[in-house]
């Protein structure tokens, strides 16, 4: 089963990837193969992935630090001089083999390097597996600031196999569960139901749900693949859940969310917002809120947190013009891009956020 978006980046799925990444590297004229890892990957997927890659020539490892804190040019920046160093050149190969931290970075590494070189993804996290890897989207931080320098530039392809799932740990796997629920809220209630009926699910019905959330994204990014329109939408809940995200990652004294822990929050504060705006059904509101608070602890949030989180807004990358703009809901499935927020709504959807 493949998907591909703009007619890059095709997605594979378990040893139909494998398949297609032997031929790849069979068949490419590949003057060398860089293998970028971070600290756990290298420890939990290294040696799983090497066994199914048939290709004899010496493989370069490049590991770097886990976390999101390591997302930035620095990084970068010692990546390049080690491309540089291990004469990589512009028929050179990367592929990139960790969580959204290693597929986001790595894809901009090799997106820039010598002016870009071909890279392939092989997400091990729930979250990559879902969104991180798919769609061509590559960058680093700035600062405290998410995802502020980068390109759009597809991988050749996207190689996903849940087996490396079994490696990563429960609070890794809910991050990664955020962005299921937004692609369900975003498509339509049959998925919603599905995916929050988790008591239900085995792990074959997660393999079903990893390739429906892979397919409501390709199709998204094949239609709008520079984010003129339809692609927005996928930023549900990530206008208030990336600057939640950041100020919880540089504040000293607050423990650093997980991309899907903000995004959790952030979709419950855009589906407030959504009811107050966009006449999105109350009853639906209490729904989501309840089903995403069963799975994500609640996190407290002072008067000056929310003021911080609202100052950091305004560098989100999908403002224009000085506006901040919203993804919100007409309705399970019904999306409106572009939405303008008074500061004095965003106030109400945290007091309701704290009291549900």
């Amino acid at each position: 089963m493949s998907h591909s978006a703009a007619n890059k980046g095709p997605v594979y799925f378990q040893e139909d990837g494998f398949i297609k990444l032997n031929t790849f590297l069979k068949e490419e004229n590949l003057s060398k193969i860089f293998l970028l890892v971070d600290n756990n990957t290298h420890r939990d997927c290294l040696a799983v992935f090497s066994e199914k890659i048939e290709f004899q020539e010496a493989i370069e490892i490049l590991e770097i630090e886990a976390g999101e804190i390591n997302k930035n040019l620095e990084t970068c920046t010692g990546l390049w001089n080690a491309l540089s160093d291990l004469d990589a050149d512009r028929k050179s190969l990367m592929i990139n083999l960790g969580g959204g931290v290693v597929t986001d970075l790595g894809g901009f590494v090799a997106s820039t390097f010598k002016r870009g070189i071909s890279y392939i993804n092989v997400p091990t996290s729930l979250l990559a597996m879902v969104d991180a890897s798919v769609g061509g989207k590559t960058g680093v931080d700035l600062g405290n600031l998410k995802n502020q320098i980068g390109v759009i530039n597809h991988a050749e392809m996207v190689l996903i196999d849940p087996t490396f799932l079994d490696t990563l740990p429960q609070t890794e796997m809910r991050s990664g569960l955020a962005e299921i629920l937004k692609h369900a809220l975003i498509s339509s209630e049959d998925y919603w139901n599905k995916v929050t009926n988790l008591s239900g699910l085995t792990l074959e019905d997660l393999d079903g749900i990893i390739k429906e959330s892979v397919e409501i994204k390709a199709n998204v990014v094949t239609e709008d693949p520079e984010e003129n329109g339809l692609r927005k939408t996928l930023n549900y809940g990530h206008t208030l859940g990336h600057a939640i995200e950041s100020y919880f990652l540089t504040h000293p004294e607050k423990t650093t969310l997980l991309h899907g822990e903000a995004i959790a929050i952030g979709m419950i504060l855009a589906t407030y917002l959504s009811k107050e705006l966009q006449e999105f059904p109350e009853d639906k509101l209490k729904e989501i809120s309840l089903k995403i608070l069963d799975i994500y602890d609640k996190v407290e949030f002072s008067k000056e947190d929310i003021q911080k989180i609202i100052d950091l807004m305004k560098y989100d990358k999908k403002n224009s013009h000085g506006n901040i703009n919203f993804v919100l809901l007409k309705d399970i499935g019904n999306t409106v891009i572009d939405c303008k927020v008074p500061n004095e709504l965003i106030w109400n959807a945290f007091e309701y956020y704290q009291k549900a």
